[in-house]
């Protein structure tokens, strides 16, 4: 059987379209030279797969590949991670604003003004006197806790502006009906609120008032153990599962307030030192107790009950601390000086601490509680640059270790209950992967390469057994 030319592609009569426009030569050696040589060999190179199949299944490969990366990438629970690191940044940075402007309100240089000093009409020397023109932590604890009226009328306007709109009337009543159908009667309701108002309140007090005494770091850094309380007070109240690593936390965090208690050497300042840090313990116990009670008393509330309590909360501060504040007042105990009081100051502090609060109870609708909680320490090193760079404060000695502690801590308290699967499973992927790479690495080899197509140079015909050197077609004879 004779095989036709036109039936066998060739240079002269080719299937596929000539590749021969640029001015590259093909030599025997089957490498082009010529300007666009490095060209041609790389476009080989990438496209070893000749067969139209074999490119499509790469295609489809490469675009699976990016695909799922891109899925991975935008899937919920990545947002939710997004939005995570975002409200990390946003509680640090409103938990730091917050501590170092109400600790500038201690630091606000005071007035001096001339007095002269003598007996009777004689007066000898005029010397500059030092007025202390703020010192007043319960003022600045009402204060900040008025603006926590702002929590429902801030939900309020957001859920107006939503996609699933609702009426006002369903908003508010949403939010009582949920009390209401708890059994909660609205002298039983008013009474929780007036005693979560005192304890947010006294809470309040003592870490401010422990700012008049300790560096901004050192009460931060107290006042995030009260996670450590938070898990200590969940167990014993509420039940929770016990974990061996968090009372390691316990005690670590323990070790470091024992630390911060002791890191001054002078008898006066050892006192004053040891009454800030007792201030601050007692406010991070507090706050543990706040939300351990909440949620025993309260239970699981939606936002609007969260927002609407919170507005209480700051109502009944307003309606019936401020006979408190003219007490303090009157009676010398707290220094205020209306003429001279740092309003700027005092509203940034308010602003800050109502950000903070916002984030810590309502961002959990766009993100994990691990980041809102992990919002507390990264606050420490931030606060620690701040006090190191413009107030010249020195960590050193028993402070350094005490801070370290309690940021140990702090993040053992944040393993999950069943951490040692995680390890468990983590360990098993190293070692998965470490065999595999040893086995590829023995195993590794250059798979071989499909044949080449040799091409006739001398008549342009591509070398197949049914042609003859001259380019004529062989008679084959097939023996049935």
């Amino acid at each position: 059987m004779k095989v036709e030319n036109s039936d066998v592609p060739t240079i002269f009569n080719p299937r596929k379209p000539r590749l021969s426009q640029s001015n590259a030569v093909l030599t025997s050696d089957h490498r082009p030279y010529g300007p666009f040589s490095h060209v041609l060999s790389r476009s080989e190179s990438l496209c070893q797969p000749e067969d139209v199949e074999q490119v499509e299944q790469c295609q489809r490969r490469q675009l699976g590949v990016f695909k799922r990366l891109k899925n991975k990438c935008c899937s919920k629970h990545a947002r939710k991670v997004y939005y995570g690191l975002c409200v990390t940044f946003f509680v640090t940075a409103s938990w730091v604003g917050a501590t170092h402007a109400i600790k500038y309100l201690y630091m606000y240089h005071p007035t001096k003004y001339p007095v002269l000093t003598g007996s009777g009409f004689n007066f000898s020397s005029i010397h500059q006197q030092t007025l202390m023109t703020y010192n007043a932590p319960f003022f600045t604890t009402w204060f900040c806790t008025n603006w926590t009226v702002l929590f429902f009328p801030l939900y309020f306007f957001c859920q107006l502006g939503s996609p699933n709109y609702q009426t006002p009337t369903d908003i508010l009543g949403e939010s009582v009906r949920n009390f209401r159908d708890r059994g909660f009667t609205a002298a039983h309701f008013l009474t929780r609120c007036c005693m979560f108002c005192m304890l947010w309140v006294f809470t309040n007090y003592l870490y401010i008032h422990a700012l008049s005494i300790l560096v901004a770091t050192d009460a931060l850094a107290l006042f995030a153990i009260n996670v450590c309380c938070v898990y200590l007070l969940s167990w014993v109240i509420l039940h929770d599962q016990f974990v061996g690593v968090r009372i390691v936390a316990v005690i670590l965090c323990s070790t470091g307030v024992a630390l911060l208690a002791y890191m001054d050497a002078g008898i006066t300042n050892k006192k004053k030192t040891m009454t800030g840090v007792l201030l601050a313990a007692l406010a991070a116990a507090g706050s543990a107790v706040y939300k351990v009670m909440f949620k025993k008393m309260i239970g699981d509330a939606t936002y609007g009950q969260v927002s609407l309590f919170f507005s209480l909360i700051g109502l009944l501060n307003a309606a019936l601390l401020w006979p408190v504040c003219l007490v303090l007042y009157f009676s010398e105990v707290e220094i205020l000086h209306w003429d001279r009081l740092p309003w700027m100051i005092l509203l940034s502090a308010s602003t800050l601490s109502l950000v903070a609060n916002l984030l810590g109870n309502l961002s959990v609708a766009f993100t994990y509680d691990i980041f809102i909680t992990f919002g507390l320490i990264t606050a420490v090193p931030v606060s620690a640059a701040i006090d190191i760079t413009i107030h010249d404060v020195q960590f050193y000695g028993m402070k350094l270790a005490g801070i370290i502690l309690i940021s140990i801590g702090f993040l053992l308290v944040m393993f999950p209950n069943n951490w040692p699967e995680y390890i468990f499973r983590l360990l098993r992927n190293i070692i998965l992967l470490s065999h595999s790479a040893r086995w590829s690495r023995k195993n590794r080899g250059i798979p071989p390469n499909p044949p080449k197509v040799e091409i006739d140079y001398r008549t342009g015909y591509i070398r197949s057994h049914l042609r003859s050197p001259s380019g004529s077609g062989k008679v084959t004879d097939h023996c049935g």
